[in-house]
């Protein structure tokens, strides 16, 4: 391990990301690393024309931020742009579905065990109306 990286320890039941793999964190090519320098450069220049439109004192428009129209579209518009994935039907299933019948289940079981002992003359009304 390198001195700039962080002392990570494996868990014994997860693999190590691939980000903190030795050979895919040092042995990185010239391509591959061009390609890194130049997504950078990118990001820090559209930082700073986001920071020089934010901070400027004559400015009467709104900024507009693509990331963030684009983000609050889909917040909006949820339909559309939702896809159906084993999680999202399990936790529909586990939130929707399945409260439901374990409702009813719950309620028809104590009414019939409640209708059961009425039948039998077992059953002691706890708050009487009349005497």
């Amino acid at each position: 391990m390198s001195r700039y990286m962080a002392d990570y320890k494996e868990a014994p039941l997860a693999s190590r990301p691939k980000t903190l793999d030795p050979a895919e964190y040092f042995n990185l090519s010239p391509e591959y690393r061009r390609a890194e320098e130049e997504r950078a450069a990118i990001r820090a220049r559209l930082k700073r024309q986001y920071q020089m439109q934010l901070n400027n004192p004559l400015r009467k428009e709104l900024i507009e931020d693509p990331a963030l129209t684009r983000w609050t579209y889909a917040r909006v518009h949820v339909l559309p742009n939702f896809k159906a994935t084993p999680k999202t039907s399990l936790l529909g299933g586990l939130f929707g579905v399945f409260p439901l019948f374990a409702l009813y289940f719950l309620f028809s079981s104590d009414r019939n065990k409640k209708e059961q002992q009425i039948k039998d003359g077992t059953y002691q009304r706890p708050y009487r109306l009349s005497y």
